[in-house]
């Protein structure tokens, strides 16, 4: 048996294929192929455009998808949300959809856009957002090169953004946040309902999650005088509690935690002053609760 899952083709891509490889999946995708080879016998993935996975998962064409949450509500699509995966083309942030528009235009808020027009490929989310508002504006479909129509071709845009610099590089503003957007796996309801293969939705949605629990994270690992230990653990932000371990000499102790890594270049100071040796740091590829 197999599962059928549609791996997103485009810009987020990359970041998913990076992701499954950390949390144990090899994702080789050959040129111009969109048949990608999982190095698990009970998978069988196939690249499709985000916009599309929701429909052809709702269809039961594939089992399940990796996409946003903007496309599963774009699409109206009736799946199963099997785990909200944060991560993004760019960054581990959730990503927003926004009205901008050209940074020297009156528009101040969307109401100032009432018989205006707007150009986005999130058409009918946007429409929904706009009447919810009570503005009555004319959206239009964009193919792409969206930033580029304002002011000459539409009054306003509603485009996805992590950092903002594309739109501060076009010379637009953000004038109301549409929706925010994270990395949705979501699946079939039908094959959720076979037991099989819902359990390998959820060992994969598992083992995703942990992989990007660990992003970010290291481990540290060191030795340290018994006597210092309580000044070692003081020192140190672990998840739970440091694991502590015996040495051969009774005067030391292992020790090791799982941080952040942005703070170990001022962690490993701290705990050289304190009498810790033989500091290790190591990458993680998986954090598992």
């Amino acid at each position: 048996m197999k599962l059928r899952i549609g791996l997103p083709k485009g810009s987020l891509q990359e970041a998913t294929v990076r992701m499954l490889g950390k949390a144990g999946y090899k994702v080789t995708v050959e040129s111009r192929s969109y048949y990608p080879h999982i190095d698990d016998p009970e998978l069988e993935g196939v690249l499709i455009r985000a916009q599309e996975i929701p429909r052809y998962v709702q269809d039961g064409i594939i089992d399940c998808g990796i996409t946003g949450e903007d496309w599963v509500q774009e699409t109206e699509a009736d799946v199963v949300r099997a785990a909200e995966l944060v991560y993004s083309k760019q960054t581990n942030q959730p990503a927003r959809w926004v009205v901008a528009v050209h940074h020297d235009a009156p528009f101040q808020g969307v109401e100032d856009l009432q018989g205006k027009r707007v150009a986005t490929e999130l058409v009918n989310v946007t429409r929904k957002f706009l009447q919810s508002r009570g503005v009555t504006a004319h959206v239009e479909f964009s193919w792409g090169a969206t930033e580029v129509k304002v002011p000459d071709l539409v009054d306003a845009i509603v485009e996805i953004t992590e950092t903002g610099s594309s739109l501060r590089a076009n010379n637009l503003r953000i004038i109301e946040t549409v929706m925010t957007t994270t990395t949705q796996l979501i699946a079939n309801r039908q094959s959720w309902q076979d037991d099989w293969k819902r359990r390998k939705v959820e060992n994969l949605a598992l083992l995703l999650l942990g992989a990007i629990a660990a992003e970010d994270k290291v481990i540290l690992k060191m030795n340290a005088p018994r006597a210092r230990l309580k000044d070692v653990l003081a020192i140190l932000p672990a998840m739970k509690n440091p694991t502590v371990a015996n040495l051969s000499d009774e005067a030391w102790v292992a020790v090791e935690a799982v941080v952040d890594e942005k703070v170990v270049r001022e962690l490993i100071p701290q705990l050289k002053e304190v009498g810790a040796s033989g500091i290790i740091e190591l990458p993680l590829n998986k954090v598992i609760p």
